[in-house]
């Protein structure tokens, strides 16, 4: 199985346990992108919904592709009933978008899957003159909170953290946009935090694509012993999060 392909396997967890995106960055990127009725918006890969609501609300015409059957029947069951909502279950790689075009194109831990010279190139093209595109991803810091509890789950790790399949994508060059034709490429930053007990922090890892692949007995020793840590730190996890928003913009000529 693809790793990109694996989420589809979880929609329910997914959904509870993923993170979400602060509301100021939605503010901005709504303002920047002048995001309304009269704008048309393509989301990709959207998951179970972490980043739709405050686009999909400003009553913009809002269309999505999603890779996952069971992703897209989870987001049909929670957004179908919005007249304004659009979705597609095909890869992005391959789709024919039939010559539609988009005042925004957004990501959310989405677009690092795609190969760079499609993910820019096909999204300068779906863009009409002006439009903008928007990468979002949550960046979690788990160390600075407490450090014994960082070294303990490393431990863990290196005792079973032993994927059947590695996990090989690399990162992905978001300041490469404009080698592809961007112009105005931004990066802002915002601060967040969650907070998990031992039960939720195994759940979240679960939901990692080379966690989902690793093989028993090593997958159960794995979560248990993630578990044992967490606990043993009085049951409470803190990820200091900074949410990061990549922009770009299509030339107007």
């Amino acid at each position: 199985m693809e790793f990109r392909t694996i989420f589809d396997t979880i929609p329910e967890q997914f959904d509870r346990y993923r993170p979400r995106y602060c509301p100021a960055l939605f503010s901005d990127l709504i303002a920047y992108a002048r995001i309304g009725p009269d704008k048309n918006v393509l989301e990709l890969g959207p998951g179970t919904g972490q980043a739709t609501d405050p686009i999909l609300n400003t009553g913009c015409d809002y269309h999505a592709i999603e890779l996952g059957e069971h992703l897209v029947q989870f987001m049909n069951r929670k957004y179908g009933s919005h007249p304004n909502f659009h979705i597609v279950n095909d890869d992005f790689i391959t789709h024919d978008f039939e010559g539609q075009q988009f005042d925004l194109i957004y990501s959310a831990a989405t677009i690092q899957w795609i190969p760079e010279e499609i993910a820019f190139a096909k999204t300068f093209d779906l863009l009409k003159p002006g439009g903008t595109l928007a990468m979002m991803l949550t960046k979690g810091d788990y160390r600075t909170p407490n450090e014994a509890l960082f070294q303990r789950i490393q431990e863990v790790y290196s005792k079973y953290f032993h994927p059947e399949t590695k996990y090989a994508h690399g990162s992905f060059a978001y300041a490469n946009a404009p080698e592809y034709g961007y112009v105005d490429f931004e990066k802002r930053e915002y601060p967040g935090e969650r907070v998990f007990t031992a039960d939720e922090y195994v759940a979240f890892c679960g939901t990692h694509c080379d966690h989902i692949v690793i093989p028993e007995p090593d997958k159960s020793r794995l979560f248990s012993g993630l578990r044992e840590a967490v606990w043993e730190a009085e049951n409470r996890i803190v990820f200091q999060d900074t949410y990061i928003l990549y922009l770009a913009k299509k030339p107007l000529n």
